[in-house]
């Protein structure tokens, strides 16, 4: 028999997607946001599987670990579900920082294939062309009404990071634009 749905089994259910063969879920992921200066991504880029980026705007990956830069002093690193960053967490501990896990707050999937920038710009308004958004840069933006981070992992994947209250509605918002665009 089937566990019988209470906030607690809520909160650990993942969001219901609307997968398409244009929009999949992403892995499980660990999600933690970084805030410090200078020497907290030093200590970050030591600790944790991939340096963290100095470039704004940009992403660091290595294998299922990825750093993304979202502001001068903020960062949001993903990691596989099992990894607790504990390194990290304890080598970041004499600086001031700040280390939050998201995990349960956010919720990923990726767009993929060449019609992904036509659709993603049905509710985005950025130029996604690959000469004003290349692979490796991501961003906070808005997308059909929800903040989102857009990261652009290859030339045809776009992996979109949301929280979890947004995650049904923006895979329904992106299934019914490529129903009227495809």
């Amino acid at each position: 028999m089937a566990e019988p749905l209470t906030p607690l089994t809520l909160a650990r259910s993942p969001p219901l997607l609307t997968a398409s063969e244009l929009v999949q879920p992403s892995p499980s992921a660990t999600r933690f946001v970084l805030r410090g200066a200078q020497a907290v991504r030093a200590a970050a880029s030591e600790a944790f599987a991939v340096a963290l980026p100095a470039e704004p705007c940009h992403a660091t990956q290595d294998g299922e670990h990825a750093a993304l830069w979202l502001g001068p002093d903020e960062w949001l690193l993903l990691a596989p579900a099992t990894d607790t960053c504990a390194a990290l967490a304890a080598s970041l501990a004499p600086l001031p920082h700040s280390l939050v896990d998201v995990s349960q707050r956010q919720s990923g999937f990726c767009v993929v294939g060449p019609e992904g920038p036509t659709l993603l710009s049905a509710g985005c308004p950025l130029d996604l062309d690959a000469g004003a958004f290349p692979v490796g840069m991501c961003t906070r933006t808005m997308c059909a009404k929800a903040e989102i981070v857009l990261w652009r992992v290859a030339p045809q994947v776009f992996r979109v990071e949301v929280w979890r209250s947004f995650a049904s509605y923006l895979t329904q918002f992106l299934a019914e634009a490529a129903r009227g665009m495809f």
